[in-house]
């Protein structure tokens, strides 16, 4: 499944009100907001609370599952008007907006607002009710705006730079020991993190039968997790490839520190600009697949499929859509503004057609979404445990978008609208089989 520091610029607060232009709530506003939230949450069947920016708590039944927490009534003469659940996401951004009690139940409101039905009469008061309110005269700024899912060299690098190289110290303080930034692999629904990541690189080392001297690619190596694990655990020569600076540093440092230095390197390289003399004996792309997009797929594998001897071993790991093509829709647009700028996903069905027009023998098909869903929640957890850290090292604003994205994802995994599946699969040779008759050395 954020707001970068090229979102909230050079600051590391959210901005000031002066900043934001946000004019001053007048007596009459707290009347209109709670006739505009009764209204718009009257149908639901565990109704909310709201707290308004006077103090004065709104609560339509005993038991609320959570508590808005309302800083300005320009939140809801924007969400009125625009009918867009976005407007609750970007006013929880900007400090205008929090939530007290079941952080997860709150993400209920998207389904609940844009499947909202109303009458003309309940519509007219609404509006009426909402153009009373006192206006907020900025929004979040839309750094989607910079990005045209052109994914160009320039694009694709500004896009990871825009996710990834917020700081290495923010993503430490809520990755496992290992830092891996992808789906874990749960033998046992309470199996710590760590355990669940470490096991997450087990068994795609295993997946991809690596064998001592052997050549291994990382497309996208992250903080080189998988590399020098393979390198230390399989005995490979490992070689990883990302766009970020803060990943490299961290990564080149880490291969110094552990003495890998003869097993493994790490550089700063497009996969545009991978060999194509085929010096790979397996290769591994986690977690990137969603940056390259749709249109890019094609020239993507490619370069992996020129990249692998023939033969060798590919495993796709990535994240998938439960329709086909990328379509506008509030996830869709929350994610390309806030998280990743140009992602695109695509249903599984594509991307497996894609890998075999790309030259590619499909081996092996495992869907791991209930592992991501619980790895969100992991995540959520020891953000929220290190709120003071993340605040500090990368600001306000990018704490409150990566929570609110993490358990957004959470949520999408748990209910199928989101996938990830890894992908085995070999660069295609005539009658050659590369693994073996069955499955038994995965788990033996």
């Amino acid at each position: 499944m954020l707001m970068s520091k090229s979102l909230v610029a050079s600051q590391k607060n959210l901005p000031s009100e002066e900043e934001r232009g946000v004019y001053a709530p007048t007596e009459k506003d707290a009347m209109h907001a709670v006739r505009i939230f009764d209204r718009l949450f009257c149908d639901m069947n565990d109704k909310p609370a709201v707290r308004l920016w006077t103090g004065e708590l709104h609560a339509p039944s005993a038991t609320p599952p959570f508590t808005l927490v309302l800083r300005h009534p320009g939140v809801l003469r924007r969400l009125v008007f625009s009918r867009d659940p976005l407007v609750l996401a970007e006013a929880y951004i900007q400090g205008d907006l929090d939530v007290e009690g079941d952080w997860y139940a709150v993400l209920s409101l998207k389904d609940h607002i844009e499947n909202l039905s109303l009458t003309w009469r309940d519509k007219f008061h609404l509006w009426r009710d909402a153009w009373s309110l006192t206006p907020r005269r900025s929004a979040t700024p839309d750094a989607s705006k910079r990005f045209a899912h052109r994914h160009s060299r320039a694009s694709d690098h500004q896009a990871v730079s825009f996710h990834y190289d917020v700081s290495n110290e923010f993503y430490a303080l809520w990755l496992d020991h290992e830092r891996v930034y992808s789906c874990a692999y749960f033998e046992d629904a309470n199996d710590s993190l760590h355990d669940a990541q470490c096991q997450k690189l087990h068994h795609i080392c295993r997946k991809l039968r690596l064998r001592p001297g052997e050549r291994f690619l990382d497309i996208g190596c992250g903080w080189g997790a998988l590399v020098c694990w393979a390198a230390k655990h399989y005995g490979v020569k490992a070689h990883g490839i990302t766009l970020s600076k803060e990943q490299l540093a961290f990564a080149s440092e880490r291969i110094r520190l552990e003495g890998l230095g003869d097993r493994v390197t790490v550089e700063l390289r497009d996969y545009r600009d991978l060999p194509s003399d085929g010096g790979y004996d397996k290769i591994a792309s986690i977690g990137m697949v969603e940056h390259v997009g749709l249109a890019r797929m094609p020239a993507y594998l490619n370069a992996v499929r020129q990249a692998l001897r023939p033969n060798g071993l590919f495993l796709n790991h990535g994240i998938t859509h439960d329709d086909e093509g990328w379509h506008e829709a509030t996830a869709t647009r929350f994610i390309n503004r806030y998280v990743f700028p140009d992602a695109e996903l695509d249903c599984i069905g594509n991307m497996q057609l894609c890998m075999e027009r790309a030259g590619f023998e499909i081996h092996d098909v495992e869907g791991l979404r209930p592992h991501y869903a619980l790895t969100l929640r992991h995540w959520v957890n020891r953000l929220e445990r290190h709120k003071h850290e993340a605040v500090r090292c990368a600001g306000e604003a990018i704490y409150r978008t990566w929570r609110l994205y993490m358990a957004a994802c959470a949520l999408e995994f748990d209910t199928g609208g989101m996938g990830i599946y890894q992908v085995l699969a070999s660069k295609r040779h005539r009658g050659a089989w590369p693994l073996p008759l069955t499955r038994r050395d995965l788990y033996a």
